[in-house]
């Protein structure tokens, strides 16, 4: 797939909690066909210590509107910069990056993000509801004040949520759910914290279910080019950027 680099204009930006933002960024040329699990490489202006592009998720894309959807953490002086971001700024942009999540046809299917892994998985969750599958969609955070965005993944299906410390939904871990056990699903897919995305796939081993998790490695040049991204693979090793973010839990020597 061609890789584009364009300067797009920021249109919104959407504070979601105190450590949480959306970006939308609107492209000054019609999108290309963009599949949910790829991302976009962002140029940081004005940084004195952030010179790497940043990996993010696509969140969403509106055709509609020609818009790009980022969602994204404050976590380093990278994002934080991207946080300082207002209405008729420019931001230049490598896209779209990387593999994509399969997508099943009239399947039942169960999304599993925990914190900002979350990203992907709302134009994920769209995808596959258009393509007919049923879709549950369980998030987990460490407390209430960390739910965001659950009106969203419910256009698309059954949400439920987990939080470390009982405040919202169950308490545990989203691997902890009761709905794991209640329900029989046919495709799983994560994105997370890898301790989180191990249990998934634990979880999806045991019960002998189709499963792909979104990696979140360093992804610095986006072709392959850098080496930063490079994960161990049961047949060698792997740039995340270019064979990835998206793997099925099977080639991964996890």
């Amino acid at each position: 797939m061609k890789k584009l680099v364009q300067d797009f204009e920021v249109l919104r930006k959407e504070d979601l909690n105190e450590d949480h933002f959306v970006l939308d960024v609107k492209a000054l040329e019609p999108l290309p066909k963009i599949y949910p699990g790829q991302f976009v490489n962002v140029l940081l202006k004005n940084s004195n210590s952030a010179f790497l592009r940043r990996p993010l998720s696509i969140h969403f894309v509106d055709y509609d509107r020609n818009v790009i959807k980022l969602y994204i953490k404050k976590v380093g002086e990278g994002t934080k910069k991207l946080g300082e971001l207002v209405e008729g700024d420019t931001l230049n942009i490598i896209f779209p990056l990387g593999n994509q999540y399969s997508i099943p046809k009239n399947s039942n299917t169960l999304l599993v993000g925990g914190g900002c892994g979350v990203a992907p998985l709302l134009y994920l969750a769209k995808h596959l509801k258009d393509a007919g599958n049923k879709v549950t969609t369980v998030l987990g955070v460490r407390s209430a004040k960390d739910i965001i965005e659950i009106d969203a993944y419910k256009a698309y299906g059954e949400v439920f949520t987990t939080t470390e410390d009982g405040t919202y939904g169950e308490k545990g871990y989203p691997t902890q759910h009761s709905i794991l056990e209640k329900e029989k699903f046919d495709h799983v897919f994560t994105c997370g914290p890898e301790p989180m995305m191990k249990a998934v796939a634990a979880y999806a081993q045991k019960k002998n279910i189709f499963c792909e998790v979104s990696l979140e490695n360093t992804m610095a040049c986006g072709f392959g080019a850098c080496l930063c991204c490079v994960t161990e693979t049961k047949t060698g090793n792997k740039c995340t950027c270019t064979e990835g973010p998206v793997f099925n839990i099977n080639d991964l020597k996890w």
